[in-house]
Parts: structure tokens; C-alpha cells; sequence
């Protein structure tokens, strides 16, 4: 039904709250909101693009870096040059093995060398399948194989105090884990070499790595009580037989021979 004022008069209708005008793109006719669109399209693309090329340039070399290098180069350089790396040091491409032998005094008077016996596959078996792995099994090896090795030159010998301290030290290590094989009597010498595998590639990519191994075979060390870990009797008698990897490739450097430092 129609409404009437006091007065039986229709009123005229009340007005609205004034209508907010239409903001952003929105607010644009239809070309300049096509433009606008495009426009963003472009920007969000070339943001992209930018963040991808400079994520390529301070990564470590993996395939898409190999196979495109010059282009982001060309698109880095040299306006958008980074002095920092993603990943420092990078990422390792090449799994390297410890092993030692050891030559020991036999009961029958005789000495013998046992074969070549991998310590860091050890410590990979003692790694795997185990949610909760041992500090040592993961670290001690590897960490006192590079202290060795950063500190000693290509013949092996040691650079100042640094060397002496990380030759007693990888000695004690290798003594340790020698105490728990049954080697058929004690130790006299040892001998320490490093097996160096590259890293091989995904199936997907084309590049071609030679994943032969490469061997550095270290002097002979003497064993003396120094070299000995407190609970280490270097009776040559463990609690297992295992660890001997079989390999029997001695390489060279049988004729160096280096004594223990005081």
C-alpha cells in the first residue's frame, strides 16, 4: 500500500547514501583496465625472471647453471653482481672414503699386513637406519681427516705445529677404531690412504662425470704408546673379525715411513 504524509500527501522518496566511486584498476574503463593488467603481467614475470637468474648466479654449479651460464651472466653482469654465494663452502661433489692397514706382529713370530679396512664406511653403517646417530659416528672421522689434510702439503708433511697436532690426533682416531678388529696380533705400523669418488649425476642429466676412483696413499706411520687412546692395548685381539674391505690395492708410498712426533 502507498504511504501518505499528516497532510495525505504521497512524499517523495528519500535518497541514498551517495554511491563511493569505483578505486584501482576498477575505478579505469575497460582499455586502460586491459593495459593496467598487462602491464602487471609484464612486471610480475621480469621479478621472477630476476629473482631466478640472480638465484643461479650465487648458487653452487648444478645443471641449469652448466647448460645456461652465459645467459645469466649476461643478464647478472654487471649491474646485478653478487659477491656472496648461496651455499658456503659448496655443497661436497665427491664422496671420500679413509681406510688404513696396518702391518702387525703375528704370534708365530711372523709379520703380516692386513688389507685395506674403510673406516668411513664404518661409520656410514653405524649412520644409516639410526634416527638418533652418534656425534662421533658422524663428525669425528671426517672432521679429523680434513684438520690432516688442510695442514699438510701434496709429500705428506706437516705444515708447523697445526700438522704435528693433526698427524697425533688421526693416528689416535685410527688406533680407536682399530682396537675393536681382530687383526691376529699387535700393531706396529699403520698406513693411511683416502679413495675419492665424484659424485655421480641424476639419470636426467647429460653431463658426463667419471666416477672412477682415485686413490692417495699416504707414508707409514710407527706406532708408539703416544698414539695409543686411554682403554686402547693395541693387543690386536678385537671383538670382531669384520671391517676388512678386501681390496688388497696398496697403491704407493710403501717406501715412507714416518715416525711419531714426540
Amino acid at each position: 500500500m502507498d504511504s501518505y504524509d499528516e497532510q495525505g500527501e504521497n512524499p517523495e522518496p528519500q535518497p541514498g547514501p551517495p554511491a563511493h566511486p569505483a578505486r584501482g584498476i576498477a575505478g579505469l574503463s575497460l582499455p586502460y583496465q586491459v593495459v593496467a593488467a598487462v602491464a602487471l603481467a609484464v612486471v610480475g614475470l621480469l621479478a621472477v625472471g630476476h629473482v631466478a637468474m640472480v638465484f643461479l648466479h650465487v648458487a653452487p654449479d648444478n645443471t641449469v647453471s652448466k647448460e645456461y651460464g652465459e645467459e645469466v651472466g649476461a643478464w647478472v653482469f654487471p649491474e646485478f653482481e653478487q659477491n656472496w654465494k648461496l651455499f658456503a663452502p659448496n655443497p661436497l661433489q665427491q664422496n671420500i672414503a679413509v681406510e688404513v692397514r696396518a702391518e702387525v706382529d703375528r704370534a708365530d713370530g711372523s709379520r703380516g699386513t692386513t688389507d685395506w679396512i674403510s673406516l668411513t664406511a664404518e661409520d656410514a653403517a653405524a649412520i644409516r637406519g639410526n634416527l638418533f646417530p652418534s656425534h662421533v659416528d658422524q663428525n669425528e672421522l671426517r672432521r679429523g681427516w680434513d684438520f690432516y689434510v688442510d695442514s699438510h702439503d701434496e709429500k705428506a708433511r706437516p705444515n708447523g705445529l697445526r700438522g704435528q697436532l693433526s698427524e697425533r690426533y688421526i693416528r689416535r682416531i685410527v688406533m680407536l677404531r682399530l682396537e675393536s678388529h681382530d687383526l691376529g696380533g699387535p700393531v706396529e705400523r699403520v698406513q693411511l690412504r683416502s679413495v675419492t669418488r665424484s659424485v655421480a649425476p641424476p639419470p636426467w642429466s647429460e653431463e658426463k662425470i667419471d666416477t672412477k676412483a682415485g686413490y692417495r696413499v699416504f707414508p707409514w706411520w710407527t706406532v708408539t704408546s703416544e698414539d695409543l687412546p686411554e682403554g686402547v692395548r693395541n693387543e690386536g685381539a678385537g671383538n670382531d673379525g669384520a671391517g676388512n674391505d678386501g681390496a688388497g690395492n696398496d697403491g704407493a708410498g710403501n717406501d715412507g715411513r714416518t715416525e711419531a712426533h714426540g
